[in-house]
């Protein structure tokens, strides 16, 4: 089994003999102990990954703060956490997860339009390094909580710079003036300017993200371009700040193409940041993570109409909802070849939804009622976008480093999916409103 074992720069999930592993691991030996629909991640991959960045970016003083939406599951935050990783967050659910996964406040960046008071109130309390305000009533709500608790909160304005970034969808481009992210370019020295004024805040940073999955550095170039006169005249202004971030956004491959390199972003960008002094301030989530899972799911049925042919699989759009989303795109490969003529299928689901497809149209060798599949490319936005639709349990969980597989959460039960709800009892009573004619 030693032969799989991950190699630096390697496939995480080699093939052997005909079988996919996971680094010393036989895919098919993890469905029997711990069943379909199940997602498997690769450490080895997770910290090569983290360690390529780390090192592109080691000219300049950096903080790498992994970005908690793209996969929260604490066995991947300790790994990262371990490399000496901060994180990214966007709830106090995120923050609650962060810290208990062993990443210090101090590494810790609070970013999001809706930041609730509580929220806001919890990440004081622990201590963070820095929030990335996106509006003038968070940077008053803020600045009048921390009033209130006697506390200082350090904030870095998040700028939206107007950037129209080639993504493949819509709802990842985030960089320009028509969504909900980010202050107005044209409107960020002022809210600045108030910041500095208000009690309870100082300024720490200038933040910006443009938009995630980007494939080319010259939108990243441009966006520290606008950061940089932004803090100079920031620094006319006698406002110092320490550090510039430049969020995520690192794009990975998904095709099988050529995902953006660590070694060009660092070559294009970090000779602009470094005569500045500044801590570069990183937030890459699907960058670390995203090739390092592949989803394993189990076919089910055969079937063909329409002029099409359909395989019926075990996991659905509640598992792995990317390709309903965002049109996502996740190669498909029997976890054991049999030699088998490829044709063009529909890789479906069983969701009571005509949305509910992995792939469309997609070419992979004929698969058999009870073979397995490996979904590649699941370590982001996999089981952290997962829902319980048409009352199913999420699929459970499982890391693998070397040769040795830990199960990081079990599989939903249908009990757990109905314990948080109240039942009636003859004790409750619930007034009934009704409107009457006049």
């Amino acid at each position: 089994m030693g032969e799989g074992i991950l190699s630096v720069g390697g496939d995480p999930f080699p093939r052997q003999d005909g079988v996919l592993f996971c680094e010393g691991v036989p895919l098919p030996d993890l469905v029997a102990r711990w069943g379909t629909p199940l997602y498997v991640y690769s450490a080895t991959a997770i910290r090569e990954r983290y360690t390529e960045l780390d090192t592109a970016l080691a000219p300049v003083p950096h903080l790498i703060a992994y970005s908690v939406k793209a996969n929260g599951n604490l066995g991947v935050l300790r790994t990262l956490a371990a490399m000496g990783a901060g994180a990214d967050i966007v709830s106090g659910g995120e923050l609650h997860r962060a810290l208990l996964a062993g990443i210090p406040a101090e590494r810790i960046v609070f970013s999001g339009v809706g930041k609730t008071v509580n929220e806001l109130a919890a990440a004081l309390d622990a201590g963070i390094r820095c929030f990335n305000v996106e509006s003038e009533g968070e940077l008053r709500a803020l600045s009048d909580l921390a009033e209130m608790t006697d506390r200082t909160a350090p904030v870095a304005l998040r700028v939206n710079p107007n950037i129209e970034t080639p993504t493949p969808h819509a709802y990842t481009r985030t960089g320009h003036a028509a969504t909900k992210f980010g202050i107005p370019a044209e409107d960020a020295l002022r809210l600045y300017r108030l910041a500095v004024r208000l009690p309870g805040i100082r300024v720490v940073g200038v933040d910006a993200h443009i938009g995630s999955q980007i494939l080319e550095v010259e939108p990243f170039r441009r966006a520290v371009v606008h950061l940089l006169e932004l803090i100079e005249q920031l620094r006319m202004d006698g406002v110092e700040v320490e550090h510039l971030d430049l969020g995520g956004g690192l794009g990975i491959s998904y095709e099988g193409g050529e995902a953006i390199s660590a070694a060009a972003f660092a070559e294009t960008v970090l000779s602009l940041i470094e005569p500045t002094g500044l801590t570069l301030v990183m937030e890459p989530g699907r960058y670390l993570v995203g090739e390092a899972g592949v989803l394993l799911t189990r076919v089910l049925y055969m079937k063909e109409g329409g002029g099409k042919r359909f395989v019926i699989i075990d996991a659905g759009m509640n598992d792995l909802l990317r390709p309903s989303h965002y049109a996502g795109y996740h190669a498909v490969d029997p976890v054991e070849t049999h030699g088998r003529l490829r044709v063009p299928v529909d890789v479906v689901g069983p969701i009571c939804e005509t949305g509910d497809f992995l792939a469309l149209d997609r070419e992979i060798e004929l698969s058999e009622p009870g073979e397995l599949l490996a979904i590649r490319t699941v370590g982001a936005y996999g089981f952290s976008m997962s829902s319980t639709y048409n009352q199913r349990p999420r699929p459970a969980e499982v890391l693998v480093d070397r040769e040795s597989a830990h199960l990081v959460r079990r599989r939903e039960t249908v009990d757990e999916l109905v314990a948080a709800e109240l039942a009636l009892s003859d004790e409750i009573t619930i007034p009934i409103l009704t409107t009457h004619e006049s």
